[in-house]
């Protein structure tokens, strides 16, 4: 099943947290000079139009990136957090500093955070999104590997990087409903080969009886740790329809980062609410 593109979602509420969360991520590993590799599974098309095409059939970016955005120039901008802050400034660098036309996806914010000699492993399988993500990092000049291919099956090959010190996003589109199972399936090898690795897996709030059953099983992995952090921005639908909010849950988070998304959860939850049964919530393992 292709049949999925993620530019009809590009800077929904869901992307803002993903990748809010990836940026911190990715900035702690930052702390230690030594490289890292980052390895997204699902990697899209790397950058969104968000003034023609799928994204503005939806708009779903208005009720999510472009809210921050919008708040980050009013006079009381100074009270958004830092973090917050930096991600909006990510945004606007690749606008080059004037109107929100385009939006990152995880592989060009993981670009953003490398240094020299960091390197990235990205995996698409859709054929035109695989094109389009080759089209936008051709040229960066830096260790970045792309492959049309599942990065489900890919993860057991590329497994531990060389430096031993990376992290891999798990992100599919969840259209099939194996997904849900592959998840857990493939993070129990890829632990196996690579126990001491960051891993990041999105999950899309929809009522769904997989949902849960997933996010138990991956409760169970042995793991040295986890966090499970969500944003619900409204209720479920009547109908059983649509995404309500998503989480990402993290398997050997790195230190702090549950600190640091208690401090920004609330502020999402006020300024992406779209009725008053928004939420966040932040759950750690002991570790």
């Amino acid at each position: 099943m292709l049949s999925y593109r993620h530019a009809f979602h590009a800077g929904n509420h869901a992307d803002v947290f993903k990748h809010i969360a990836l940026f911190a991520s990715l900035s702690y590993l930052n702390q230690k000079d030594k490289p890292w590799w980052f390895v997204d599974t699902h990697a899209g098309a790397g950058c969104y139009d968000l003034r023609t095409g799928y994204a503005t059939q939806n708009q779903e970016y208005v009720e999510g990136v472009e809210r921050l955005w919008n708040l980050v120039q009013e006079p009381d901008g100074k009270n958004v957090p830092s973090l917050i802050s930096e991600y909006i400034a990510l945004v606007k660098k690749i606008n080059h500093g004037g109107d929100l036309n385009f939006y990152p996806g995880s592989p060009l914010i993981a670009r953003t955070v490398m240094r020299d000699g960091d390197g990235a492993r990205l995996f698409e399988l859709h054929p035109t999104d695989y094109c389009i993500l080759e089209e936008n990092f051709r040229g960066v000049g830096a260790d970045i590997y792309i492959e049309k291919s599942d990065g489900f099956s890919r993860l057991p090959v590329i497994l531990p990087p060389p430096s031993r010190r990376g992290f891999i996003l798990i992100d599919p589109p969840y259209e099939d409903k194996r997904d849900y199972g592959r998840v857990v399936t493939v993070l129990e090898d890829a632990l196996k080969r690579f126990a001491t690795g960051v891993f990041m897996v999105w999950i899309p709030h929809l009522q769904r009886v997989e949902i849960p059953e997933m996010i138990s099983a991956l409760k169970d992995i042995p793991a040295k740790g986890w966090l499970h952090a969500s944003l619900d921005i409204k209720a479920p639908s009547p109908d059983g329809y649509g995404m309500h909010g998503s989480s990402v849950f993290v398997i050997n988070p790195p230190w702090k980062l549950g600190e640091t998304l208690s401090e920004v959860l609330p502020f999402l939850v006020e300024k992406l609410r779209q009725d008053n049964a928004a939420k966040w919530m932040l759950k750690c393992s002991n570790f």
